[in-house]
């Protein structure tokens, strides 16, 4: 068993498994970076709001891995959602990491606020017809704004990025997806920590012989969810990319689906 790729709408293969480098101090990512690829993890997730994207680079280019085998996602922040600010930032962007395409971008969030949502995703339409963004897609958008993009520009995100982990499931949100053919990410995999101890992932964490982590990145895998669990441990590097060699079995995947809500850890898209 290995780590699997999942196929997202443009055609193109994603790893199920990356390493997150939210509130990753850049003076430590190229070296995260740098290790986690040569531990044989083929996926970096960050962002304009990150900023660590030139570390990220760093780390890709020190590790010696080719391109072409690691899969970049990065983000466009907020205050970029016009049609010009979105493009100069994808620029940036792609300047600061020292390549000349990404294979995903990222609007961050929605912003219902400015309602400029649609026009930025207009844009980033814009960029993979260019080629420098292989596939495009969005983050922590609620149903009405994925139907806004959606029925603006006939255009499906191929992923959206959201909060999701066993305490905070987004049942309704992931049917959506299913609908529209939008593969589902998952940040705050572990819930920061807090679903680790819930009872049920202890549970079966004991009887498949895991810890708490490997048990829940393992779930959402099977859900067909990608996931990237940040850190800042070279250990802990390593015991997040051990799940390709133990499968749960649909008996423990239901009861960990069964799981009841108890909240976000995060912001709320609204919020923003």
């Amino acid at each position: 068993m290995t780590i699997p790729n999942f196929v997202l709408n443009s055609g193109h293969s994603i790893p199920a498994l990356g390493l997150g480098t939210y509130k990753m101090p850049p003076a430590v990512t190229a070296d995260m970076v740098d290790q986690a690829l040569r531990l044989g993890y083929r996926h970096i997730d960050t962002a304009t709001l990150y900023a660590n994207e030139a570390e990220v680079g760093e780390g890709l280019r020190r590790s010696k891995t080719p391109r072409e085998e690691v899969f970049i996602t990065t983000k466009l922040w907020n205050d970029s959602h016009r049609r010009d600010d979105a493009l100069r930032a994808f620029d940036r962007s792609l300047t600061l990491l020292g390549l000349d395409y990404v294979d995903l971008y990222l609007i961050h969030w929605p912003v219902p606020s400015e309602g400029r949502a649609v026009e930025a995703w207009r844009a980033l339409i814009e960029i993979a017809q260019t080629g420098r963004a292989l596939s495009i897609g969005v983050s922590n958008f609620r149903a009405e704004d994925l139907m806004a993009v959606v029925d603006a520009t006939g255009v499906a995100p191929a992923v959206n990025q959201v909060e999701l982990h066993p305490q905070f499931q987004q049942r309704d949100l992931r049917a959506l997806h299913a609908e529209l053919g939008i593969l589902t990410e998952a940040w705050s995999p572990l819930g920061r920590g807090g679903d680790l101890a819930n009872e049920t992932v202890r549970a079966v964490a004991y009887e498949v012989g895991r810890t708490p982590a490997q048990t829940v990145i393992r779930w959402l895998i099977q859900l067909e969810v990608v996931v990237f669990p940040k850190t800042l441990s070279h250990d802990r590097l390593a015991e997040n990319l051990a799940v390709d060699d133990f499968e749960l079995t649909p008996e423990q995947m239901e009861r960990l689906n069964s799981i009841r809500d108890v909240g976000r850890v995060g912001s709320a898209p609204g919020d923003l």
